[in-house]
């Protein structure tokens, strides 16, 4: 038995035994994490996953910042779901504030946290498979028309106690349903193609329903499993209710191959969603977006919890208030913490030869896990 250090982006700069390259554009290869492997003949035998590198202290610093600030501070930890994660605090405090979004602002957020999915597995895809690079091209059209509508292609910041900064426009609208058809089209085959790239994975990197029930996984790791916990089917939020049929239902067998597959159809997905959103907001036509705030927003003395179905899993929310301008204090429940400490279980009994694309496959952010 050996035991082998393994490095994951800057803590390249620590010393280690390996360090594991997951590719430049990688996101899960971004910020700093080690693995503590124990590895028998090449087949690992124990893993411990080791953070606390980043020290982000997001959720001390929700305590200092009012609720209209929140915003700003909830899309900074996981970098490929900014707009979800000021979502799900979003829906969280007009929860416990009594706060009715108008129908064009649900609408709009729902096409906005489907346009995040899409991105998110753009560049999961297109920088974990070789000869899909073409993919991080198609992501940056729609990064673009993110930018043209908020001002910013990463953090959008676009969302407001009681609604949305600002609504969309037709024309904006009409760009965006332009490129989702043209990236249908083009992409039509990729579930197929993703499954032929990622053959010789087939049966490697299983996670079984125990392991997503004990350590609470979600996303496309626990379905791609036959678990099915998408909150977007099991407890619908925004307008999810009215779009659940464009959902994939296909069973996987859960290995990478199969998450690397879901993730395909997942983009798909996202994208008809979006069309139908489109659909809406047109025929909607102009209207309120938000709603009228206090100059000072206070939420009432409770404890509240809201989740929804972030482009890499369930983001949960738990809201203690007593009555003043800044929460008492704000936890939040995100999937790269479960996952992460879910490798002390799934690397078991996986080739190291393996490891980059199981850690892939299993998309996670280290800025999520040390928030």
């Amino acid at each position: 038995m050996t035991e082998v250090l393994v490095a994951i982006g800057a803590a390249r700069h620590i010393p280690a035994d390996l360090y594991l390259d997951l590719g430049e554009l990688h996101p899960t290869g971004h910020g700093a994490m080690q693995l503590a492997l124990n590895v028998d003949d090449g087949i690992i035998t124990a893993a411990d996953p080791r953070i606390g590198f980043l020290h982000r202290s997001a959720e001390k610093l929700f305590e200092a910042r009012d609720y209209r600030q929140l915003m700003m501070l909830a899309n900074r930890h996981d970098w490929v779901s900014a707009f979800s994660s000021e979502l799900s605090i979003a829906l969280v405090l007009e929860d416990a504030m009594g706060i009715l979004t108008p129908e064009r602002a649900t609408w709009s957020r729902m096409l906005l946290a489907e346009m995040n999915r899409v991105t998110a597995n753009l560049i999961m895809l297109g920088a974990s498979a070789p000869g899909f690079s073409h993919l991080l091209a198609s992501r940056e059209i729609f990064l673009e028309l993110l930018e043209q509508l908020t001002g910013s292609r990463i953090h959008p910041m676009f969302n407001r106690i009681g609604g949305i900064a600002t609504g969309c426009d037709p024309q904006w609208l009409d760009s965006l349903f332009s490129a989702s058809q043209n990236l249908q089209l083009a992409l039509a085959n990729l579930p197929k193609q993703i499954q032929q790239q990622f053959a010789p994975l087939i049966g490697v990197g299983v996670i079984t329903s125990d392991a997503i029930h004990t350590y609470g996984l979600s996303g496309t790791s626990a379905w791609a499993s036959g678990v099915k916990n998408d909150l977007r089917v099991s407890a619908p939020y925004l307008a999810y209710q009215d779009v659940q049929s464009l959902l994939p239902t296909r069973h996987h067998s859960g290995d990478i191959t199969s998450r690397f597959v879901l993730i395909a159809e997942q983009l798909l997905a996202s994208l008809t969603i979006i069309d139908a959103a489109i659909d809406w907001l047109k025929g909607a036509g102009a209207g309120p977006t938000s709603v009228q705030l206090p100059k000072v927003v206070r939420a009432p003395e409770l404890t509240a919890y809201g989740a929804i179905e972030g482009p890499l899993g369930t983001m949960g929310v738990l809201l203690d208030s007593v009555g003043e301008k800044t929460p008492w204090r704000l936890k939040l429940r995100t999937p790269s913490f479960a996952t992460i400490q879910s490798f002390e279980s799934i690397l078991i009994g996986l080739p190291l030869t393996a490891l980059v694309p199981m850690l892939q496959s299993c998309a996670f952010m280290v800025g999520d896990a040390d928030r």
